[in-house]
Formats: structure tokens, C-alpha cells, sequence
């Protein structure tokens, strides 16, 4: 249960930085310190309310608008630019993130725990787990299928994929290729401050939290396949089980486990699991 659940946060990482290359080929580094900044946006919002449930609400929207206004400040005057440059941006602006937030709070850790209606374990027959845990994995598959909808039965998630496949077609139609930009890095930025408020509680609350995440959700694109939406949930859930049965079984060959095998999936299929071969 803990390795699904932990495997669909790394989904919702995955597909933001799935989504971002995919139409704006920026390999966005800062997806952890956005990750992050949605956990403590989720501490605000709850020592401010103390309602988790308007977090819950709250944290994607207020940093996906964040997210906007990175890409419309600070990455839209480099798509002329090489790759390079943003992918440069990215990994310098996750850092500034991180040490803003550490003149914020503090370099330890914030308190937050999960609701009181969510606070007490879960059984089906002899097997017991936190409710709060089954609420995450409820709430990511929910937000997971959503998306999937999202991209396949509206106007923009069609404009959206069509982008993918060939923006110059897409900027020729007469799509404002601009605006389509900004909403697809502020949808990715979203789910990364919503995998943020919902791991808070599981995972705790400190600046560093992004790091080891944004590793994971990088591997889970690659295991899944660059540009493959199931391809990332797949990848995502077969590196949180791996994750997961290591750590219990040897805990100091967990991560080893996870790098492992991403190799031995691009030495059996280099384009992952359900990716393409260019």
C-alpha cells in the first residue's frame, strides 16, 4: 500500500515534467522546489484557516500561479535560446526557492499532520493502514484520471498535444502558442504543489524535502518513457513498490534498488517502458 501510494506522488511529479518537455522542451529542475514550496503554502494556508481541506484546494492554484509567472517572467524570453539556458534557469531558480523558504522558516522542519477525520487507521480484515494514506492514493488517481480527461476531451488539451507532436503546424493554425505555454507550465507546476500538500503530512515538511523526489520523478520519466502519459504512472508505480519492498526489506539498497532498475529497463527497451523510439 505505502509503495502505490508513494508511487502515485511520483505520477503526479512524472506528469508535470512530462507536460512541460513535451510542448516546451524545458527540463525543469526547480519541480522540487515546487513540490516543496506546495507543502509549506499547505503549512500557511493551515496554521492561517487550520482547514486542510481549503489547502488542499488552494495550494495547487496559488502555486501554479507562481508557476505562470516564472514562465512568463523569467523562461519565455529563452525559447529563442538554447535548451540550455532554461534547463540552467531551472537549476539555479530551485535553489533560490529552497534558501528564500530557509529565511522563511528556518532551516528545520515544519509540523503538519494529516486531518483529525483522516488521523486514524483504516481495516480490511486483518490488514490495517493510516485512512490518510488510502486518501492520498484516492486523491491521486483521482487527480491522475482528471488530467487525462482534461487532455483528451477539451479544446486546449487537444491544442495541447497537438503542440507535443508539432508546435510550427500548431503556430501556424493561429494557436496563441504563448498562452498555451504558460497554461501547460503552470498545470505542471500545480500538480507538483499537489503532490507537495499531499505527501506533507506522510512524508513531513522541510526545505530540503524536494530533492531526493525530483531524482525519483526524473527516473520515472525515464522509465516510463519520455512523453508516455501511462508510460509515467506505470514507471511511477513500479519504482514506489520497488522503493517501498527495499526499504523493508534492505533498507541501505533502497535507492540502489530504484537506480538499478532504471538501467535494466533501458538496456531491455531505451526508450522505456511505453515510450517511442524517435
Amino acid at each position: 500500500m505505502t509503495g502505490v501510494v508513494g508511487g502515485l506522488v511520483y505520477v503526479l511529479l512524472a506528469l508535470g515534467l512530462t507536460l512541460i518537455f513535451g510542448l516546451m522542451r524545458v527540463v525543469n529542475f526547480a519541480h522540487g522546489a515546487f513540490y516543496m514550496l506546495g507543502a509549506y503554502t499547505a503549512v500557511v494556508i493551515v496554521s492561517l484557516t487550520g482547514n486542510f481541506w481549503l489547502a488542499l484546494i488552494m495550494v495547487p492554484v496559488v502555486v501554479g500561479l507562481g508557476g505562470l509567472g516564472v514562465e512568463r517572467g523569467l523562461i519565455r524570453p529563452l525559447y529563442a535560446r538554447s535548451d540550455y539556458d532554461s534547463l540552467l534557469l531551472t537549476f539555479g531558480l530551485s535553489f533560490v526557492i529552497v534558501e528564500l523558504v530557509k529565511l522563511g522558516f528556518g532551516k528545520l522542519g515544519q509540523p503538519f499532520s494529516a486531518p483529525p477525520a483522516l488521523s486514524d487507521t483504516l481495516a480490511i480484515g486483518s490488514i490495517y493502514f493510516p485512512k490518510y494514506l488510502a486518501f492520498m492514493g484516492l486523491a491521486a488517481i483521482v487527480a491522475v484520471v482528471a488530467l487525462w480527461l482534461f487532455l483528451q476531451r477539451t479544446d486546449l488539451g487537444l491544442t495541447i498535444r497537438a503542440g507535443t507532436q508539432d508546435s510550427i503546424m500548431v503556430r501556424a493554425l493561429g494557436v496563441d502558442f504563448d498562452r498555451t505555454r504558460a497554461t501547460v507550465f503552470a498545470l505542471g507546476i500545480a500538480l507538483a504543489g499537489l503532490a507537495g500538500v499531499l505527501n506533507a503530512p506522510f512524508a513531513g515538511v522541510n526545505p530540503d524535502m524536494g530533492l531526493q523526489i525530483l531524482i525519483f520523478a526524473f527516473v520515472t520519466v525515464v522509465v516510463g518513457g519520455l512523453g508516455s502519459y501511462w508510460g509515467a504512472v506505470a514507471g511511477g508505480l513500479l519504482i514506489g513498490v520497488v522503493y517501498s519492498l527495499t526499504s523493508l526489506l534492505f533498507p541501505q539498497l533502497a535507492q540502489v534498488a530504484v537506480f538499478s532498475l532504471m538501467a535494466l529497463v533501458l538496456l531491455a527497451r531505451p526508450a522505456g517502458l511505453l515510450g517511442r523510439t524517435a
